[in-house]
Order: structure tokens, then C-alpha cells, then sequence
């Protein structure tokens, strides 16, 4: 059987600086994987990934955190989002840390986005190769954490969060032909959720009535996301996947401490840097773009 070499990227708010000292790790070797999937602030980390531009994610979630910020409870008063999603999705791509669209839509890497249907409660795993705006958008709505930032409409169909429907889609990946997968996590090895009767509450007060199947999701993501967890880790067991999860205390998802998040990053660079080789053993006799 040929070999597929896949990447899946959990999401996390600020957590995804680990992520990102790991990519640019990647990047700083030359590896680029043929299939690429991000979820959240996953799917930041994969278009910078997949556009070749080493160090722009840590431009915009640590280096920035320097000057200013798009994190706190002041966005949600005056955006309806504890982030600044106009910042993050037109400002920062389009002017402040510009996003090379060129190369991304050229690119021939896989790259898909997990978003989660209000109407339906499920993911959907979306790829853009034409239209900018559309892109952003995409990326905007898989970013979208429900109850704390607003409803995002791509084609007509309302979006939240991917995260909600598929926290960390390795299974999707192993659907899509993937047989060698490596997994990036941004929590440590055996985190699980608990439910959460205040955001269940929440849900059913903003969502209720418009997507109640949204509501039925936000409500048992903590079993999806814990059944996923211990099928990571049986897969890990099993040889079949590689999975890289940090060895310190992560940040937390909106930290907006600059240096904080900067030893977040190298940490998962360093990492990187130890688990390269075994990495590579791993993903043996398999094509790279």
C-alpha cells in the first residue's frame, strides 16, 4: 500500500503558538505535507503553512502581542467577539502582515478548514483556491467560538467554530487516504473536557430557537472530544499515527502576554527539534511536496 502522509492540526486560541514553533520548524527543513487539515486556530496555522510563510503566525499571535492586541473582553462589547476578528481575518492578511495568497492558491498541498454547520451541528471540511475574501471567511468562521464571537455566513449557510463538530479530525484525514498521520495537539498527553452546564445554558439562551442542533452540539462536544482523545491514543499506541503534544503547561487561549506566548512557541519548536528524527521515521517511504 502507497504511503499518504497527512497533518492534523488541533486548534486552541493562543495555544496554536505551539503549533506554529513546530511549523516553522517544517518549514525551516523543507517539509511540506501533501494533506493538510486545521481546526480553529489550527487552520491559521495551516494557510501559513501551506502559503510558505515561515514565522508569519508568530507575527500575528505573539510578535504583535508586543505593540497591541486583538484579544479581551472589550472586543466583545464592541465587536461581539472576545477576539478582533476584523483585525485577524482583513487587517493582518491584507495590510499589516499580508498574506501571500498567490502561493497558498498555487500551492499543491491539500489544505482543508473545519467549520461546524449551525443548521446541522456537523462538521464540514471546506477548501478555497479562488477567492480571497472567501478564504478569510472560511478561516474566520472555523474560528468562530460560539456564545463569545458571532454566527459567520459562507455561502449563504451559517458557521461557528470547527472545533464544535471535529476538534481534532484525524478520522477525516484517515477517510481522505491518509495512512501516516502526524497529529499536533496543544493540550498535554491524557486532557480531557468536562461538561460545561454555564456554556450549555449559554447555547440554548443565543441558539435555542434559531439552531437547536448547534445546542445538541455544544452540549456533548466534551464526549466527542474525549471519544477522539482516546482514539488518538489507541492509533498512537498502535504505531499509526505520530502525535506531538506539548511538554509544558499550554497558555492559556487568550493569553496576551508577548512573552508568555513566545516561550510557548519555541517551546514546540524545540520539541520539534528532538522529535524530528524519530518523526521522519516514522512517516518513512512516504512523498513530499
Amino acid at each position: 500500500m502507497a504511503k499518504k502522509a497527512g497533518l492534523v492540526l488541533e486548534g486552541g486560541s493562543e495555544r496554536g503558538v505551539f503549533t506554529a514553533g513546530i511549523l516553522d520548524y517544517f518549514m525551516d527543513n523543507d517539509l511540506y505535507f501533501p494533506y493538510v487539515i486545521g481546526v480553529s486556530a489550527g487552520c491559521c496555522n495551516a494557510v501559513d503553512y501551506v502559503s510558505k510563510q515561515r514565522g508569519r503566525t508568530k507575527l500575528t499571535m505573539v510578535d504583535f502581542h508586543k505593540i497591541g492586541s486583538y484579544t479581551g473582553m472589550k472586543y466583545l462589547i464592541k465587536k461581539k467577539s472576545i477576539f478582533d476578528m476584523d483585525v485577524i481575518f482583513d487587517l493582518f492578511p491584507n495590510a499589516i502582515f499580508p498574506f501571500d495568497y498567490e502561493t497558498y492558491f498555487n500551492s499543491e498541498q491539500t489544505c482543508k478548514i473545519v467549520t461546524t454547520n449551525c443548521l446541522t451541528g456537523r462538521p464540514e471540511y471546506m477548501e478555497e483556491r479562488l477567492s480571497k475574501t472567501r478564504l478569510m471567511n472560511v478561516c474566520r468562521a472555523s474560528c468562530s467560538l460560539p456564545i463569545v464571537s458571532p454566527v459567520v455566513t459562507v455561502d449563504g449557510v451559517p458557521f461557528v467554530d470547527g472545533g464544535i463538530g471535529d476538534s481534532v479530525p484525524v478520522r477525516k484525514a484517515i477517510s481522505d487516504g491518509c495512512n501516516r498521520i502526524v497529529v499536533v495537539l496543544t493540550r498535554n498527553e491524557g486532557y480531557r473536557k468536562k461538561p460545561s452546564e454555564k456554556a450549555v445554558k449559554a447555547a440554548h439562551f443565543l441558539y435555542g430557537r434559531k439552531y437547536p442542533n448547534l445546542v445538541k452540539a455544544i452540549k456533548y462536544r466534551y464526549k466527542m472530544y474525549n471519544n477522539t482523545m482516546e482514539y488518538i491514543e489507541y492509533l498512537e499506541k498502535q504505531n499509526k499515527i505520530f502525535v506531538l503534544r506539548p511538554q509544558v503547561t499550554p497558555v492559556k487561549n487568550t493569553e496576551t502576554n508577548a512573552e508568555v506566548l513566545e516561550k510557548f512557541y519555541n517551546h514546540g519548536y524545540e520539541y520539534m527539534k528532538d522529535e524530528y528524527d524519530r518523526m521522519m521515521d516514522f512517516l518513512e517511504g512516504c512523498d513530499f511536496v
